[in-house]
């Protein structure tokens, strides 16, 4: 038995236990190899915004705090809304590539974006 086993895919729980070859999860009874653990985590990445709502693509959001827009005179203002969105894989922290009314194209954060 390794020292450190993977969380739970499913419910994220620290507490996984080996079973034969299987690895079990004690509190969502998940049972998973874990030969199949690493590449479910690659595909199962889920985005949330800044207050933990699921994001996908073509989903509206509003900026929840304002932020200075570098080569801009003006800022992003607190409510300004966002439409189709579209998630990436994460580059420097953003992992969301959208055309902001008034900014043109531009890569924003999940953790300043809010669910409309």
């Amino acid at each position: 038995m390794s020292d450190t086993l993977p969380p739970c895919p499913v419910c994220a729980c620290e507490y996984s236990y080996e079973l034969g070859e299987l690895l079990v999860c004690p509190e969502c009874a998940n049972e998973w190899s874990p030969d199949q653990e690493t590449a479910e985590t690659e595909q199962a990445t889920i985005v949330k915004d800044a207050v933990g709502n699921v994001l996908a693509d073509g989903d509206t959001v509003s900026i929840a705090k304002t932020m200075k827009v570098k080569g801009s005179p003006q800022d992003l203002k607190i409510g300004t809304k966002v439409r189709n969105i579209r998630l990436i894989t994460p580059v420097n922290g953003h992992d969301i590539d959208a055309k902001v009314d008034g900014f043109g194209p531009m890569k924003l954060k999940s953790s300043i974006v809010k669910k409309v």
